[in-house]
């Protein structure tokens, strides 16, 4: 449908691969404004689409592939797209964001969004372009690896073009296969298997379309003003650009919270030779970065005379000190084999510590253990094939956990493995992990490690504020997101004084703010989005998302974009049987002390989640309540059970 504002096309396609034929999706202004774009946007389309009883690998489950209005606008960091579908690795709604350059081509092209169904009857990729979608014969790269099928999409298409595609693990259905655009990778939540189980190799993107924002000149402007303001920022524009997400892995192990052997520790031997600071001074060979960002956050290093992507810190640890191994090169190595087969590399460093603490246990002979590198490059194809212990890796950590009676030490919630950060001493972000909606995802619970001792020095073990910190920061994230752009720029959102003094006077005074901010922002929720018009230049995403499609969102109506694409989200996630239950972490994290010093040293999650109910206004059962819905105008959606 055509739009008024700026900053879109105004066109989704909904594209039935059974049928092959491509139809548009109504999509108004008015769902612009309430959901912006990207998860929030997906999250609408889903709640539509999905049915209590849909296989997440069957032909009914829809796939939403969907950019932000600061999509190819010039903003900062806003390359990033999102990948939305049921996942067939968790079993509730999956949603994966990535950077690489697809999101601005399908602009390029004319298009906000994809929605996809069906399945094809045999291997097809698909052309995106102004005239239209075109069905491709994917019958000469199915099979292959992800940088080989971008380069024969690229190819066929010949000329500049954004491509998303996915490995052979994705063909063969693996629940957490990934996609992968450029070097980027969509890589959580099994996104690769629901295009493998809909016989779709790939999409390229491609045009010469632009958007336009409605106030060019001030936008431009505020642009370069926020773009500045990160450069001069001391983790955007410094320790990021420098040592890449890798550059936090030493404070992390300085603080505790280094996931170690399957997160039996926080702290790692072996750090240093897995740090930013080690991987800049030997290995590295360039910089890099997605589409419009000024913060070069990439790695390039160089593996058997060929330039090749860096690992990100989650890599590093997961496949790193979480299974006891200190050698960079291995990492290195593994990194690319897992991209080019399409495998998230989080959640095999997690399924894999699983079973190397379950061979340590005597409980299962995996033929992995702790320590041991040699092999794991091999036991990665199996993985993606299918093959041998393969093939009950490839389940995923849950999965094997139940196979075991082992959900005690399977690092996983809702089915979605840890990222790299060990909560015990950073019990904020284990409750971020708990009641993340697509499982214990750090972004998607609000990244509190980043006010627990990344950035901030909060008191990882106190529980003051915290329940209203993580619902805050999460509904933020969320509508940075739908916008379109990277999280780290969030980071960019705590002054640099504050970072940089983050154990001094000023920090102090900061934290015990922060720590006593949930009546405030409590009140604030209860008041209208329209009654919080105020500016706020803390974040720059408001003002650049006003001057791009001319809404007026003040930080009120920016935040509850965000709630209500949380909220809404959750309401998936109970359709297909999340309760309070399952907002839980494994009981490692909550009874066995990371500290033997000290017998708090646990997550204390239940009384936290409790809090973080009530604040959200959702009732003891984790269900949002009907005054919630009201406000954020969710009452009127179509009930399914």
């Amino acid at each position: 449908m055509a739009t008024k504002l700026g900053g879109y096309t105004g066109t989704v396609l909904r594209i039935d691969l059974t049928a092959q034929h491509v139809s548009e999706y109504p999509w108004s202004d008015d769902d612009r404004r309430r959901f912006l774009g990207g998860k929030i946007m997906a999250a609408r389309i889903l709640y539509d689409a999905l049915e209590s009883g849909t296989d997440p690998l069957g032909p009914e489950n829809t796939i939403v592939i969907a950019t932000g209005p600061l999509n190819g606008t010039g903003a900062p960091s806003t390359a990033r797209f999102d990948v939305s579908a049921l996942s067939p690795l968790t079993g509730t709604l999956g949603t994966s964001n990535s950077g690489g350059s697809f999101g601005v081509y399908l602009k390029k092209a004319g298009v906000d969004a994809l929605v996809i169904t069906g399945r094809a009857d045999a291997p097809v990729w698909l052309e995106v372009a102004e005239d239209g979608v075109h069905f491709r014969d994917a019958a000469n790269v199915w099979g292959m690896r992800t940088s080989a099928a971008q380069a024969a999409l690229r190819n066929a298409v010949g000329g500049k073009c954004g491509t998303i595609v996915a490995g052979p693990a994705g063909e063969n259905q693996v629940p957490y296969a990934a996609l992968v655009s450029d070097e980027r990778v969509a890589g959580r939540t099994g996104m690769g298997a629901v295009f493998g189980s809909k016989n779709l190799k790939g999409i390229a993107a491609h045009g010469e379309q632009r958007v336009t924002p409605v106030k060019p000149d001030a936008f431009h402007a505020h642009v370069k003003k926020w773009t500045a303001s990160l450069k001069a920022h001391p983790v955007a524009g410094d320790r990021l650009p420098k040592y890449g997400t890798a550059g936090f892995l030493g404070t992390m192990n300085e603080i505790g919270i280094l996931g170690t052997r399957n997160f039996q520790a926080g702290s790692f031997e072996g750090a240093d030779a897995l740090s930013g600071e080690t991987l800049a001074e030997t290995r590295l060979v360039s910089q890099t970065g997605c589409l419009s960002c000024p913060i070069r956050c990439g790695r390039v290093v160089e593996l058997d005379g060929e330039r090749v992507k860096g690992p990100e810190l989650e890599t590093l640890v997961l496949l790193g000190s979480n299974l006891g191994v200190s050698d960079l090169g291995r990492i290195i190595e593994w990194n690319r084999e897992l991209d080019e087969l399409g495998l998230d590399t989080m959640t095999t460093g997690v399924t894999l510590s699983l079973a190397m603490e379950l061979v340590e246990r005597g409980a299962w002979d995996a033929g992995v253990r702790f320590g041991k590198a040699e092999g794991l490059l091999e036991l990665f194809g199996d993985i993606a094939y299918k093959r041998g212990v393969g093939a009950t890796l490839a389940t995923g950590s849950r999965a094997i956990a139940r196979r075991y009676d082992a959900l005690d030490i399977a690092m996983q919630s809702k089915g979605l493995e840890l990222a790299a950060y060990e909560p015990r001493n950073a019990i904020g972000h284990g409750l971020g992990y708990a009641v993340s909606n697509r499982g214990a995802c750090h972004l998607n619970g609000g990244y509190g490690v980043a006010l627990e001792g990344l950035a901030l020095k909060m008191n990882g073990r106190s529980q003051r504020g915290k329940h209203a910190l993580v619902a805050m920061f999460q509904d933020l994230m969320e509508a940075v997101s739908a916008a379109g752009g990277c999280l780290f720029t969030t980071l960019g959102v705590l002054p640099g004084p504050l970072v940089t003094g983050a154990g001094g006077p000023l920090g102090k005074v900061a934290n015990a703010v922060l720590g006593s901010a949930s009546g405030v922002l409590r009140a604030l929720r209860a008041v209208p989005s329209a009654a919080l018009g105020i500016p706020m230049p803390l974040v720059p995403h408001i003002r650049a998302i006003e001057l791009a499609t001319g809404m007026k969102l003040g930080f009120g109506g920016f935040w509850a974009i965000g709630e209500r694409g949380y909220t809404l989200e959750r309401l998936i996630g109970m359709r297909f049987g999340i309760t309070a239950d399952d907002d839980s972490l494994p009981t490692r994290l909550t009874t066995e002390p990371i500290d033997p010093r000290d017998p708090s040293s646990v997550v204390p999650l239940e009384p936290m989640k409790r809090r973080y109910y009530a604040h959200r206004g959702w009732d003891v059962y984790g269900c949002p309540r009907p005054r919630l819905l009201r406000r954020l105008g969710l009452e009127n959606l179509e009930h399914k059970a």
